[in-house]
């Protein structure tokens, strides 16, 4: 067997991991509209209305809901998203992210 051949046989394959994921979470409030949340659900996160609907009653009822998981990048600039729209609106609305 030659060494090149021998360095070939050698040789490990590094496996790629998939990206981490990231829960983006609606946190409750006293002062945003459930009207408000839906739509938020519905543009930021491409929800359906029914589901929209079922995360913002999840949220509301709970204090905490989870509005879908992404990478990073993606999961940081819906938050980004969401915080631009609330503050446009002049609601409190606050979301975060958190390792799946």
């Amino acid at each position: 067997m030659s060494e090149i051949d021998e360095q070939l046989k050698t040789k490990t394959r590094k496996k790629l991991k998939p990206p981490q994921s990231y829960r983006v979470l609606l946190h409750n409030d006293n002062y945003t509209s459930m009207e408000f949340v839906v739509h938020v659900l519905e543009t930021v996160f491409g929800k359906s209305l029914s589901e929209a609907t079922q995360i913002m009653i999840h949220v509301h009822e709970n204090g905490i809901g989870i509005c879908g998981s992404y990478t990073y990048e993606v999961a940081e600039t819906k938050v980004e998203a969401v915080h631009g729209l609330a503050k446009q609106y002049e609601f409190p609305l606050q979301a975060t992210m958190e390792e799946n």
